[in-house]
């Protein structure tokens, strides 16, 4: 009766069979029988044995009543299969001797697999990560550039706010609105890239063409 060595990767195989149909190692609460396993184990089962996986997150959930759990703690040994040999203490006897740990070989095998599978699996995302396109934030603005009065050259005026160019800055359509006593505003839209251009930019660069323009307002801002 037992698991075998748990430490290694045949050990946490026969712990996963064995918990295929099962929620504990004794009973259907968890007990020192839990406990005296789960303490076996050197580190999380791999996903690929997710029965000891999840049992193994589910008891270490246990862990600051584990003192309180029901049962006796026994022999590493009394737990698990019928048919399994009780091999725990057959590793360190075969350390002694010099004999060849055939578990432990077969665990550091297991371990480079998965550390070879998991390299490959990041480098394929990080792959996919530099490939593909960064997303550009934009946003389309629409800008009200009122002149100093009714004698105001608006065409000039349209000019000099069309001149303004930046990297991430497109001007698009314009046209004249009326505002009272024949003095009309240029209302024109443009497009930005967030990250290059900004409100306070524009206002600044339009504002400094003082003799055609008073002042610069945003009407509308809409995320693209």
């Amino acid at each position: 009766m037992g698991f075998g060595v748990l430490k290694s990767a045949a050990g946490l195989r026969v712990l996963n069979d064995f918990l295929a149909d099962k929620s504990y190692i004794e009973g259907y609460v968890p007990s020192q029988a839990d406990i005296a396993v789960f303490e076996a184990i050197a580190a999380p089962p791999p996903a690929e044995l997710f029965h000891a996986l999840r049992w193994y997150n589910h008891i270490k959930s246990y862990e600051k009543q584990k003192a309180s759990l029901p049962g006796v703690k026994k022999a590493l040994g009394k737990y698990g299969p019928a048919d399994v040999e009780d091999t725990t203490g057959a590793a360190t006897d075969s350390k002694d001797d010099d004999d060849i740990d055939l578990f432990g070989s077969d665990d550091e095998e297991e371990s480079e697999e998965a550390k070879k599978l998991r390299e490959e699996r990041l480098a394929q995302y990080e792959s996919k990560k530099s490939k593909k396109p960064a997303v550009v934030a934009k946003s389309s603005i629409l800008l009200d550039v009122k002149p100093w009065d009714d004698e105001t050259d608006m065409a000039k005026l349209e000019e000099c706010v069309r001149s303004i160019q930046a990297d991430g800055l497109v001007w698009g359509s314009s046209k004249l609105v009326p505002v009272g006593y024949g003095i009309k505003k240029l209302q024109i839209q443009c497009v930005v890239e967030d990250d290059k251009v900004g409100t306070d930019m524009l206002e600044e660069r339009i504002t400094a063409f003082e003799d055609y323009v008073q002042s610069m307002d945003v009407a509308a801002f809409n995320k693209i």
